[in-house]
């Protein structure tokens, strides 16, 4: 494996150029060593089963999806080459108060160039990424894929969403290889009260570590004008993982809950994770750039190529104590405030510029 690491003050981070997943990804924190970020603990391990993708292989941290899920349009592994190929460095600079890192895919996705640059700034608790497609032909829908450890789960806040949707396919529908707790399809407008496989509801907002499940389900962004974000209070971990974007640039919030409910090789049970995928995509390549449900509700799922389209996204994270989420997130000038149910708050720095809110020529 080839590891390019790079740091900032109180912050470092490392992609694996091998796939252009985040391996490491650590902050310094009031003494504290913060990970918020998971990593799959088959990886290195040579008794995988045959024809896993190399993004599963090496399944780590974060990474980018070009196309999400099936790539059914331009042959390529589950979630695209940007999940399962290699990427060259092309610069690693120091920049005003922090340190810049690009990288180049070695190959093209529908003949557009893909290149990654991330950030790292002097004791900001958040990593910086910016992708960008140059060139290239048709259309093509992309998704973020973070990944945070739940090993004894946690609670969830969001960025208002106007509803919740899983796709019409069962995650895991055979008992003997797996389980799952929502039903599907299924749609609720109230993430606390999403409908359950046994005809219950269930609450999407608690990741209880007890429950053994599999499930995907779809968040649409609400019409709010500001940033839309996710947080996770994680019990064990004792902090809050923040994932950070713009509406305008994804709209949905996918949430991937790995939490043990896939018994065959590699999961083998025991995974305990979830995915906060931000992304303009439905489920598939071809779905994404057809009359998809997600497109009747208004809502972009692709990006059209030829010239050049760019999207961004944080994520980080800080120590927590208590098990609650914040309730509110708001930028400041130079800073994020997290603002909690019992009116406590909690500032930390931040580039307020960075998703580009309200600019009105989003490429």
């Amino acid at each position: 494996m080839t590891v390019h690491s790079f740091r900032a003050e109180g912050i470092s981070a490392a992609l694996d150029l091998s796939v252009g997943h985040i391996a490491e990804f650590v902050i310094e924190s009031g003494g504290r060593l913060l990970q918020p970020l998971h990593r799959a603990p088959w990886i290195e391990r040579d008794d995988l089963p045959e024809g896993l993708p190399e993004g599963v292989v090496r399944l780590s941290g974060d990474f980018l999806c070009a196309p999400f899920s099936r790539s059914d349009v331009e042959a390529a592994p589950l979630h695209g080459w940007p999940a399962n190929s290699a990427w060259d460095l092309i610069a690693d600079e120091a920049i005003s108060g922090g340190r810049r890192v690009s990288f180049r895919l070695q190959h093209k996705v529908m003949g557009a160039t893909v290149e990654k640059t991330l950030i790292l700034r002097d004791g900001h608790p958040f990593l910086y990424q910016e992708h960008t497609f140059t060139g290239g032909s048709g259309a093509i829908s992309v998704a973020q894929h973070p990944m945070t450890e739940m090993a004894e789960g946690g609670r969830l806040a969001f960025s208002p969403k106007r509803l919740a949707a899983t796709p019409p396919d069962v995650t895991e529908p055979d008992p003997a290889r797996g389980a799952h707790l929502l039903a599907y399809p299924a749609r609720s407008s109230d993430l606390t009260r999403f409908p359950a496989a046994d005809g219950g509801q269930t609450d999407l907002t608690d990741y209880d570590a007890a429950r053994r499940h599999e499930d995907f389900v779809t968040l649409v962004e609400a019409k709010h004008g500001g940033m839309g974000w996710t947080a996770v209070a994680r019990k064990a971990e004792a902090d809050v993982v923040l994932v950070l974007k713009n509406p305008a640039e994804l709209p949905v919030t996918m949430l991937w809950i790995s939490n043990g409910g896939r018994f065959y090789a590699p999961w083998n049970g025991r995974h305990g994770v979830l995915g906060i995928e931000d992304g303009r995509s439905a489920i598939g390549h071809a779905a994404s750039l057809g009359d998809n449900w997600l497109k009747q509700e208004g809502v972009e799922t692709a990006f059209t190529l030829g010239g050049s389209i760019a999207f961004r996204q944080i994520v980080g994270a800080m120590q927590l104590e208590g098990g609650d989420p914040p309730s509110q997130v708001e930028t400041l000038p130079g800073r994020l405030r997290l603002i909690f149910t019992d009116g406590s708050q909690r500032e930390v720095p931040f580039d307020e510029t960075f998703l580009r809110i309200g600019e009105p020529d989003l490429k």
